[in-house]
């Protein structure tokens, strides 16, 4: 129990989990202007704006160059992870949306009853992230961990 609250008291931790979970909290607000409906799917959705990835890391990475240096290894290992999270978010599995899309259209034309497929049959198509979304997250992940590290 005691481990639990010292893990608790980790203040990068806190501020990157903050970060990452605001992040999913305003695709939510961000789907329910866009299209003035509620979806709480986007809480536990990949793909989207922004991109809680990039601001988990972004956060990860902030609170590491502020409690540790910007010259440290630990600044230095945070900083390249992630870049290859974001690298990933917004190469590899974008592409991979694309192609996913590609292929229930092809599905859809192919097959003209496939409108009844259940989503587990289609292929999840908002996987990854525009480089835009990348940045916002990023963005974001970094501004919490500026304003969030002072208050632990």
């Amino acid at each position: 129990m005691q481990d639990v609250e010292t893990i608790l008291q980790n203040k990068i931790l806190l501020a990157s989990l903050i970060a990452c979970f605001s992040a999913q909290g305003l695709k939510v607000i961000i789907e329910l202007i866009r299209h003035r409906k509620i979806n709480f799917r986007f809480f536990m959705s990949t793909g989207g704006m922004p991109s809680s990835h990039s601001a988990l890391v972004g956060a990860l990475a902030t609170g590491v160059g502020l409690t540790k240096g910007w010259e440290s290894a630990e600044f230095a290992i945070a900083s390249l992870f992630a870049v290859i999270v974001m690298y990933d978010a917004a190469g590899v599995r974008q592409a991979a949306g694309k192609q996913a899309r590609i292929l229930n259209q092809l599905l859809d034309e192919f097959l003209h009853d496939a409108h009844h497929l259940n989503a587990e049959e289609r292929l999840k198509e908002l996987l990854g992230h525009t480089p835009f979304q990348v940045l916002v997250g990023l963005a974001w992940g970094i501004g919490i961990s500026i304003l969030a590290l002072p208050v632990f």
